[in-house]
């Protein structure tokens, strides 16, 4: 008993003498440590934004308090690249704004410190924002345009396409004419869906050009733009480049219900299957409210064998899309055919063997057996055609009818429009 009460007492020695030891290598460490003095940090910036930019961003931030910072530090590029600003502090709140440019495109992290006199610094801020560049800029495209036409108070509705909110379109700026010639420049606010422009006092065969302009998030400082585009608008150009087009065709002569067609119309002499070759191609007769048709008609054995009516634009149209659109009434058998076609140049169109030279043509045809009074056939047709360069245009019908008695062959034509696309 009396060697374990010696052994115990020697136990709580050596604890004792490994406190004590710990106890001094604290006091030490404290010593060291105070001997320094106490570790300052000045106030950290508070609010700290990185707004987005053209290859740089804006830092923003707040000073609350702590009047004796006299500078702060911006690091990116992992501390390699940094800035340094001075601050002259207020009684009160003040900001901090920074750009930092001739950065790349992406993500990039800063840290933001502030200092004092003696250059004692805060903790770190840390924040991340998104450079955009030119990666960014080549995917912008001009918002779409669902349609753009001539409306009858003479001014051009532009209907656009919807975009996706965080499309972030910001707005379009639109340039056209006016009837005087004068060039306009209009700018539209830009919304989601359901937009539509008026273009007032449109002049009549013009288009607009445009831009799209863009912010890549809602707080950048930088506006990027697509490239100038250019739109037609769809108008009604017929009264510009052709004339005596119906409702109401005009005569140049008249042998009761059958006679030709006023100027500018021209036709051959296969066109004119009545009075002995002397008339075709018009009739006098009423249809559709108005007398004075487009018309060949060969029941009494009067065949049409390529005939051709047909007139050139006044002048050339523009480079661009068209389309001619025309009503008719017609019984055409399958051994006949009439086009409507669009020819380049001021001359004839081309006969049934030279089709393929046209630039665009409709075929009116409804295919009743022959000899049969099959049900007539009322339609609107149209066809397309572009032209790549200012050019004269010749638009006309080419018929190949053959006179088959009574029943024959037929149609007449209401009217013809040219719509510039």
């Amino acid at each position: 008993m009396k060697n374990l009460n010696i052994k115990k007492g020697l136990w709580v020695i050596v604890i004792f003498l490994l406190a004590m030891s710990a106890c001094s290598k604290i006091d030490d460490y404290r010593t060291d440590f105070m001997s320094k003095g106490p570790i300052i940090y000045t106030s950290k910036m508070d609010s700290v934004q990185v707004f987005s930019g053209r290859k740089r961003v804006e830092i923003q931030g707040l000073f609350t308090s702590d009047p004796n910072i006299v500078k702060y530090r911006v690091f990116w590029n992992g501390g390699l690249d940094s800035v340094e600003l001075p601050v002259t502090r207020s009684s009160g709140v003040d900001t901090a704004r920074v750009i930092i440019d001739g950065l790349p495109e992406g993500q990039m992290s800063f840290e933001i410190r502030t200092y004092d006199k003696d250059g004692h610094s805060s903790v770190p801020v840390n924040e991340t924002g998104s450079v955009f560049g030119d990666y960014y800029q080549s995917s912008l495209v001009n918002r779409g345009i669902e349609s753009a036409s001539m409306q009858d108070d003479g001014s051009a509705l532009i209907t656009w396409a919807d975009v996706n909110s965080d499309a972030g379109v910001l707005n379009m700026e639109v340039k056209y004419q006016d009837n005087l010639g004068t060039v306009h420049d209009t700018t539209i606010a830009s919304k989601f869906s359901d937009l539509t422009t008026t273009l007032p006092d449109f002049k009549l065969g013009t288009g607009i050009n445009y831009i799209t302009s863009y912010i890549p998030t809602p707080t950048a400082i930088d506006t990027f733009y697509a490239p100038l585009g250019e739109h037609s608008v769809q108008a009604d150009v017929t009264s510009l480049y052709l004339s005596n087009v119906g409702p109401g065709f005009q005569s140049a002569t008249l042998n009761g219900r059958w006679g030709t067609l006023a100027a500018p119309w021209k036709e051959n002499d296969a066109a004119k299957n009545k009075d002995g070759g002397v008339n075709g191609g018009f009739t006098a007769d009423s249809r559709w409210g108005y007398s004075g048709q487009i018309n060949w008609e060969t029941w009494g054995n009067t065949p049409v064998t390529d005939g051709k009516l047909y007139q050139a634009t006044s002048a050339p149209l523009p480079a661009g899309n068209y389309t001619v659109t025309f009503h008719y009434y017609s019984e055409i058998q399958s051994n006949s055919s009439v086009y409507c076609i669009a020819a380049a140049g001021d001359n004839a169109i081309p006969s049934l063997d030279k089709l393929s030279d046209a630039l665009g043509y409709s075929l009116l045809y409804n295919g009743a057996p022959v000899g049969t009074t099959s049900p007539n056939l009322e339609e609107t047709k149209s066809f397309s055609f572009t032209i790549d360069s200012p050019q004269v245009i010749t638009v006309g019908f080419l018929g190949n009818l053959a006179g088959n008695g009574n029943p024959g062959n037929y149609f007449v034509v209401e009217y013809i429009k040219l719509i510039k696309n």
